[in-house]
């Protein structure tokens, strides 16, 4: 019958794993295994395996007093696809003009299931840049871009980041002098730093936001001092420059952010 039809093709290993992952996401502190059992009116035998599966599969963490919440993997697939490459469609031009006011390089980077990825590049018109190929991956922790996607996330956001990024899945404590070093960043809208990884570059970032406030991205300069080239604005206002094209794309991901 007609009517028989939706029973007949249900899957209920997979229900119950959407039931789990519906639930944890309406929550902020996450709920024991208990919890969950009651919540869903199901047996503890019937969601070990599937919690064991999803923390494996790093959908869910669990804490040291065996709290299950979720990790930002979903919140990854859902952005790594056709939003990214909506994002660089609109990024692309204000990129390459931001390339030709600054006479440097500028990269676009999200986080994406614990790596920092570059989804877009935009080379110095100049014959000196530094040029970072998309695809790659780059720190979360001594890299501007990270630093600027950390800052404008939530506390506890921070930490689940940290967790899918450090192998493991196990987040160390953040040291009340990174913490009070992402405060500045957020409070101030912009990270520079001395590169850690090339000598003569700093790292100049500015966050891309989502309505909610929260980094969706980080737009980035590699920046070089061109002795030779009179036309390059300074440090100073590269980044003034950098923060007006965040500001730009923000709102066009639908944040009031104002420009600089």
């Amino acid at each position: 019958m007609e009517s028989d039809r939706p029973d007949r093709y249900r899957a209920p290993a997979l229900d119950k794993g959407l039931d789990i992952l519906e639930l944890l996401a309406a929550v902020d502190a996450g709920l024991s295994q208990a919890a969950i059992a009651k919540r869903l009116n199901r047996s503890h035998n019937e969601l070990y395996r599937m919690l064991d599966t999803l923390v494996r599969r790093g959908y869910v963490a669990r804490d040291e007093g065996d709290r299950y919440s979720l990790t930002l993997k979903l919140f990854g697939l859902a952005h790594l696809h056709a939003p990214v490459r909506r994002m660089v469609s609109y990024a692309t031009p204000m990129m390459r003009d931001l390339a030709q006011a600054t006479q440097q390089a500028n990269q676009l980077v999200v986080f994406d299931r614990g790596s920092v990825v570059v989804i877009a590049q935009q080379e110095a018109p100049s014959y000196w840049g530094i040029s970072i190929r998309v695809g790659s991956h780059v720190s979360l922790f001594d890299t501007g871009s990270g630093h600027v996607l950390l800052a404008f996330r939530p506390h506890e956001e921070r930490l689940m980041m940290i967790a899918e990024h450090v192998p493991g899945g196990e987040a160390p404590a953040i040291e009340p002098e990174f913490r009070a070093r992402l405060e500045d960043i957020r409070n101030r809208g912009y990270e520079m730093m001395p590169s850690i990884q090339i000598a003569g570059v700093f790292n100049l970032s500015a966050p891309v936001l989502g309505p909610d406030g929260r980094a969706i991205a980080a737009l980035t300069v590699p920046y070089i001092h061109l002795a030779n080239v009179s036309s390059a604005p300074d440090i100073s206002a590269t980044i003034k420059l950098i923060q007006s094209t965040a500001a730009r794309l923000s709102q066009l991901a639908g944040s009031d952010v104002a420009a600089p």
